[in-house]
């Protein structure tokens, strides 16, 4: 993922891994959707592990080559404390 951000046009500012969901604090320019960043994560981080572990991924994904679920769940943080949210985020998984 952090790969993915340094050659995109978003940061991440926190990330937290947990069995089946990921926890993403991004910064993001205003001018750019939301859903392109999660798409373009989805896309890539996919193909990457696929590349990578495809001999493992064929006997869980047998149908296609996925990962990911289909939805996310975005929000904007608002008038909360950033180190707040960070410590959220780490205390995750």
């Amino acid at each position: 993922m952090f790969e993915i951000s340094q050659i995109s046009d978003f940061t991440i500012d926190t990330m937290e891994v947990d069995k089946d969901h990921i926890h993403l604090l991004l910064d993001i320019e205003p001018k750019i959707s939301v859903s392109s960043i999660v798409n373009r994560l989805k896309v890539m981080s996919t193909n990457r592990l696929w590349k990578k572990y495809k001999d493992y991924l064929q006997t869980q994904f047998w149908k296609e080559k996925t990962v990911w679920s289909d939805g996310y769940f975005v929000c904007t943080t608002g008038n909360a404390k950033m180190e707040t949210i960070k410590k959220y985020i780490e205390t995750q998984g």
